[in-house]
C-alpha cells in the first residue's frame, strides 16, 4: 500500500478547505447585500409610515405604525440572526477548518434567506401602504405653498395696517385682530412635523383668509372715512333743506283748517312740533357719527349715520304730507270727477280683464270689483250728501282702496293664466 507522501497529498486537502472557505465568503457576501437591501427597503418603508402618519387620521396612523411595528420586529430577530452567523466563524482565520467552513456557508446561506423573505415582507407591506402614502404625499405638497403663502398674507396685512397708521389712523381693531395671529404663526412655522399635516394646512388657510380679511379692511380705511364725511355733508345738507320746507307746513296746515273739514286735516295736527324736534334728534346724531368718525369708531359712525337719515325720512315724509294734503285736497275740491273718473277706468279695465274669453266671470274676480264698484258708489253718494264741507279725504282715500282692489284683481287673473 502506497502512503500519500510529498506535498502532493496536503495540496489536495488545501484545496478543498480553500474551496470551503470560498463558498463561505461568497455567502457571507450574499447575506451582507440581503442586510444592506432589507435596510435600504426599511427605510423606505419607516419613511412612507412617518408621512402617513403625519398626515392620516388617528385611527387610520395608528393602525399603520402598529402593523409596521410587527413587522420590524421580525427584521430585528433576522438581523439578530444575520449577525450571529456573521461572527460565528473568522472566516479570515488560517487554522479555519472545513467543516467549520461549512457551517459558517451553512449558517449565512441561512440568514441571507431569512433577510430577503423579511425584505420581502416589508415590501409587501409598501405597496399595500402606497396609496395612503400616496395621498399623503398630495397633502404634504401643498403644505409649503399654504405656509408661504399665509405668511405672505400677514406680510400684506402688516403693510396695509403700518400705511394707514402713517395716514393718522389708529386702526386699533385692525391691530388687535393682526395680533391675534402671530401665535398661529408661531405654530405655522414649528412645522406640519409637530402639529400634523390636515392641521397645519387648515391653520395656514384660516391665517391666510383672517389676514386678507385684516388687509381689505386696512386698504379700505381712507374710502371708509371719505364716505363717511360725505354721508354727514349730505345729511346736514337735508337738514338744512328740511328747515327750509317745513316753513310752508304752517301755512299749508293754517289753510286746510280754514277750507276743509276736520277730518282732512286733524291727523296731521303733530307735524309742526315734530318737525324742530326732528332736527334737534338729527343734529345730535350727527354730532356723534362726527365725533365716532374723527375717533374712527366705525361702526358706530355708520349706526348714527342710519338713524339721521331715518329721522329726516320719516320728517321729510311728514312735511310731503301736509303740502300733499293741501295739493291733493285743492284738486278734488276743484274737479271731484276727475278722481271718480279715474277709479272707474280701473274698474271697467278689471272687468273686461275678467270676462276675457269667458261667458260669464270667475266668481273669485267678480264678487271683489262687484264690492269695489258698490263702495265707489257709496262714496260718490257720500260727497254728493255732504253739503258745503264735504270729508275730501275720506272720499280720496275710498277711490284709492277702489283702484287698489281693481289692481288686485288684475293681477290674480293676470297670475292664473
Amino acid at each position: 500500500m502506497r502512503v500519500a507522501g510529498g506535498g502532493g497529498g496536503r495540496g489536495g486537502w488545501w484545496r478543498r478547505g480553500e474551496g470551503q472557505r470560498a463558498d463561505a465568503k461568497a455567502a457571507r457576501d450574499a447575506a451582507q447585500e440581503a442586510f444592506y437591501e432589507l435596510d435600504s427597503t426599511q427605510r423606505e418603508v419607516q419613511l412612507a409610515v412617518e408621512t402617513v402618519r403625519a398626515v392620516e387620521d388617528e385611527q387610520t396612523a395608528r393602525r399603520t405604525v402598529a402593523d409596521y411595528q410587527q413587522i420590524a420586529a421580525r427584521v430585528d430577530e433576522v438581523t439578530v440572526g444575520y449577525l450571529a452567523a456573521l461572527d460565528a466563524h473568522d472566516l479570515e482565520a488560517e487554522e479555519l477548518e472545513s467543516s467549520a467552513a461549512a457551517r459558517a456557508r451553512q449558517g449565512l446561506e441561512q440568514a441571507q434567506r431569512q433577510l430577503q423573505a423579511a425584505r420581502s415582507e416589508l415590501s409587501g407591506f409598501l405597496t399595500r401602504l402606497q396609496p395612503l402614502v400616496d395621498r399623503a404625499e398630495a397633502q404634504l405638497m401643498k403644505v409649503t405653498p399654504a405656509v408661504e403663502q399665509a405668511k405672505r398674507a400677514l406680510l400684506g396685512a402688516t403693510t396695509a395696517l403700518e400705511s394707514v397708521r402713517a395716514a393718522g389712523m389708529r386702526a386699533d381693531d385692525l391691530a388687535a385682530r393682526l395680533a391675534e395671529l402671530a401665535p398661529e404663526l408661531t405654530r405655522l412655522n414649528e412645522g406640519a412635523g409637530r402639529h400634523g399635516v390636515p392641521d397645519t394646512l387648515r391653520r395656514a388657510e384660516d391665517v391666510q383668509r383672517r389676514a386678507e380679511a385684516v388687509r381689505t379692511a386696512a386698504e379700505q380705511l381712507p374710502e371708509r372715512a371719505r364716505e363717511i364725511d360725505r354721508r354727514v355733508g349730505s345729511l346736514r345738507t337735508r337738514i338744512q333743506a328740511l328747515e327750509t320746507r317745513s316753513e310752508a307746513v304752517e301755512p299749508a296746515l293754517s289753510e286746510l283748517r280754514r277750507r276743509f273739514s276736520l277730518a282732512c286735516w286733524q291727523d296731521l295736527q303733530h307735524v309742526p312740533a315734530q318737525i324742530p324736534e326732528a332736527v334737534r334728534t338729527a343734529r345730535g346724531k350727527l354730532a356723534e357719527a362726527v365725533r365716532a368718525r374723527d375717533e374712527q369708531r366705525w361702526p358706530d359712525a355708520t349706526a348714527a349715520i342710519g338713524t339721521v337719515r331715518a329721522l329726516l325720512d320719516t320728517a321729510e315724509g311728514s312735511v310731503s304730507a301736509v303740502t300733499d294734503r293741501l295739493r291733493q285736497l285743492n284738486d278734488v275740491e276743484h274737479s271731484p270727477q276727475q278722481e271718480i273718473d279715474r277709479a272707474r277706468f280701473a274698474l271697467r279695465d278689471a272687468q273686461r280683464l275678467a270676462m276675457s274669453g269667458r261667458q260669464t266671470p270667475d266668481p273669485r274676480h267678480a264678487a271683489p270689483l262687484d264690492a269695489a264698484v258698490a263702495r265707489l258708489d257709496r262714496a260718490v253718494a257720500q260727497l254728493e250728501e255732504a253739503g258745503r264741507h264735504p270729508d275730501y279725504w275720506h272720499f280720496l282715500t275710498e277711490l284709492a282702496a277702489v283702484r287698489e282692489k281693481a289692481a288686485e284683481v288684475v293681477a290674480m287673473i293676470r297670475g292664473s293664466h
